[in-house]
């Protein structure tokens, strides 16, 4: 390949000026020759370069177009050296990055094409390290189809022919080590495809950072350094088993919560100082957050991630949403994240067509397109897309101390023909519409989760019917923690949006769910789905006038704290918002001066306070053992009552609900034990905004039977209210 005493061939050089070297690395750099070691480098703005070696200056011929190299006779067969350029403008010395050897190993390769890397953002991206005694990063990204990759940035001007990368040819891998280079530095890949295209530059695909939108460049950023103060609570949470024990999540868009005067967002450390305090406050267990990943869009709400390592650079630096975390473990609060494996869009900057060819999207449009969101859906049947996916899962959870992960449409992956007509999709071999591959995926990534991550959790958001959504993979479920409970929402929500005089003829909305409530580990969802996009807010889904509405709304939140299952609350409901939820602006705060806005508010508190501190409220939300009927039949009066277990020690709780407006005396209700009966709650009290009825206190229950119990009481229940009672043992 070289010319004449080792010297490079003209046609070789020429390739280096045009960036279409096949093998950079064989040119550039040091190369053992019979005559000694020549050492070749390629710097476009010098006029002059020379070797800096420990013995002395080493000058550098220059062959055209700022390549330059030199003969190093009598060298070691190692050793180093540095660059010293020089132009009108003054000299500069530096490391040259082709003097290097890789920094990736076979291991790396194998384990990516086999689609087990579990910890693939520990080599890929930009790692801060120390190589062969220098300090600098080490970036490395997959793209198998690529004839050339190479680094750009503000440190060589964006300039693809600069620093072209090492390809590592078994697994499409390419590295570069840029000695010297330090965090903060921003930059892309510059790709050449096989055809010869040079495509708009991509921002990293295991990026840990990233510009602020409307800029899309990576940004080099530590990960791994994070100080935690968080062991007592990764301990204990690790201890616990989630199904039974409380869990109230308060789902939050953190570009919406609150904002600055200004109208700017809130950062990482403004939200850890307002959000997590006012989430205490309010009794949840865990905060859920809309996706954070990188996103340029954001009218997406975050659902249409690019930088799926990234923290979203509009609220901080990922050191400050480590520190978030951590500030939200410090008073007790689990943090989950939206994760979005569903689908990612297709920017140019982004994942699609990365290296000039369908890399991480399915191929076939029929399954590589979505047409409900006009975004790409990730080819779950090929290996180093699912290692790529279950690493950023891991990411999360380790690098982020994060609790749990909410997997946004999993329906979407799981169906083939999901939202798609007659000739949109691809079915299987055999007919059918199970995507086989996504199943296979989701089944690896719970079963990551949690054997790596003690006390972390999975949720699917799944609407369908599939069986095992959160039954363990080894008894052929999926292996979700949870699921949530969209049939549950939609029949609560739409009864409770009926006129009361109507709800009698549909009894069964509510009563069904019981039907099928413990087949999965349900998590109660009212989302921001259901406040958006012409849905109404919660006051405005509620009949009747001002007063009334509001008594739905308590006697809609006591139903569903009081229902098994897990609690999630979207911000905002919490206190009423009566206009719809704009991503773009922050929650309606000045409503919390109106006493019924402040009511619902304490009412939320205070349900949040009794499901945590009544074992019987939560400890077998997804098991049959923990509820039984009292009052199933009663549609002509619009009344269901039902008592809550816990363990054999437990006091249990009978919740009655009266979802007219009429006010009962003396309505009789069974109960299994005769004695006190405590009201913990009653959403019609007077400092939720209610009437104020009420049975002073508490109900005392005879030995005399009803509704199949051996005990009963008479109780006063108030207007569209629910009402709890806690036996009071002796």
């Amino acid at each position: 390949m070289a010319g004449t005493a080792g010297m490079a061939a003209e046609a070789e050089i020429e390739a280096i000026l045009a960036a279409r070297h096949p093998d950079p690395f064989g040119l550039l750099g040091p190369h053992k020759t019979a005559t000694g070691f020549v050492v070749r480098a390629f710097v476009p703005e010098a006029l002059s370069v020379e070797l800096v070696l420990p013995r002395g200056l080493v000058t550098m011929m220059a062959r055209g177009g700022g390549f330059f190299e030199a003969v190093v006779p009598e060298a070691a067969d190692h050793f180093s050296y540095r660059l010293r350029a020089s132009h009108a403008g003054g000299a500069w010395k530096f490391d040259d990055p082709y003097r290097f050897e890789p920094v990736l190993g076979a291991t790396d390769e194998h384990l990516l094409i086999e689609g087990t890397h579990r910890r693939l953002y520990e080599r890929l991206g930009a790692q801060l390290i120390t190589h062969e005694g220098v300090d600098g990063v080490h970036f490395a990204v997959w793209a198998p189809n690529a004839k050339r990759v190479s680094l750009v940035g503000d440190f060589n001007r964006w300039d693809g022919r600069r620093h072209p990368m090492r390809k590592r040819i078994d697994s499409g891998l390419w590295e570069i080590f840029m000695p010297g280079l330090t965090a903060g530095a921003v930059y892309k890949f510059e790709i050449l495809s096989k055809n010869d295209e040079v495509l708009p530059l991509k921002a990293d695909p295991v990026g840990f950072s990233a510009e602020k939108r409307p800029s899309t460049a990576s940004v080099v950023t530590r990960t791994d350094e994070f100080v935690w103060h968080d062991d007592a609570f990764m301990l204990a949470r690790g201890t616990d088993e989630a199904r039974r024990a409380p869990m109230s999540i308060y789902e939050v868009h953190l570009g919406s919560w609150r904002r600055r005067e200004d109208g700017d967002f809130l950062s990482y450390d403004e939200l850890a100082a307002q959000l997590l305090p006012y989430v205490a406050d309010m009794g949840f267990t865990h905060i859920e957050l809309l996706p954070i990943s990188e996103h340029p869009l954001d009218a997406s709400w975050g659902y249409q991630p690019i930088g799926l390592f990234a923290p979203s650079k509009r609220f901080g630096d990922p050191s400050g949403f480590a520190s978030f975390v951590d500030a939200a473990h410090a008073i007790g609060i689990g943090v989950i994240l939206d994760w979005v494996p569903a689908h990612f869009p297709t920017d140019i900057h982004g994942l699609a067509y990365f290296d000039g060819t369908a890399l991480f999207e399915h191929a076939d449009p029929r399954r590589g397109f979505h047409p409900d969101w006009n975004t790409a859906i990730y080819d779950f049947g090929r290996r180093e897309v699912v290692s790529f996916l279950c690493a950023n899962a891991l990411y999360w959870l380790e690098r982020y101390h994060l609790d749990g992960l909410r997997v946004d449409a999993v329906a979407s992956m799981l169906y083939l023909d999901y939202s798609r007509k007659d000739g949109e999709w691809l079915a299987n071999p055999d007919g059918s519409n199970d995507n086989r591959d996504a199943v296979a995926f989701i089944r690896q990534f719970n079963q990551l989760v949690y054997g790596e991550n003690p006390g972390a959790v999975t949720i699917a958001e799944e609407s369908t019917s599939w069986p095992g959504v959160s039954r363990p993979v080894h008894e052929d479920g999926l292996g979700f923690g949870f699921k949530w409970n969209m049939g549950w929402m939609n029949d609560t929500l739409s009864y409770f949006a009926l006129e009361p005089v109507h709800r009698k003829w549909h009894h069964n909305k509510l009563t069904f769910a019981l039907t099928y409530a413990f087949s999965e580990n349900f998590v109660l969802p009212i989302s921001h789905d259901e406040v958006v996009h012409g849905k109404s807010s919660i006051i405005g889904k509620m009949p009747g006038d001002e007063w009334q509405r509001f008594a739905n709304a308590r006697a809609c939140f006591a139903y569903m704290w009081a229902h098994p299952g897990k609690k999630l609350l979207f911000m905002g409901l919490e206190f009423g918002q009566t206009s719809e939820w704009n991503f773009d602006a922050a929650l309606d705060w000045h409503l919390l001066t109106h006493h019924f806005h402040c009511g619902l508010q304490s009412l939320v508190r205070d349900l949040n306070r009794q499901y945590r501190k009544v074992p019987a409220l939560y400890v077998h939300d997804c098991e049959p053992d923990g509820f039984r009927w009292i009052v199933v039949d009663d549609a002509q009066q619009s009344v269901l009552a039902w008592l809550r277990f816990g363990q054999p020690d437990d006091a249990p709780v009978a919740v009655v609900c009266n979802f007219t407006p009429v006010t009962r005396h003396f309505y009789q209700i069974g109960l299994p034990y005769a004695g006190v009966w405590r009201e913990i709650l009653n959403s019609d009290a007077a400092e939720y905004g209610g009437s104020g009825l009420g049975n002073l206190g508490q109900i005392t229950a005879g030995i005399m039977p009803s509704h199949g119990f051996p005990a009963s009481a008479q109780i006063l229940l108030p207007p569209l209210a629910v009402v709890y009672f806690q036996y009071a043992k002796s």
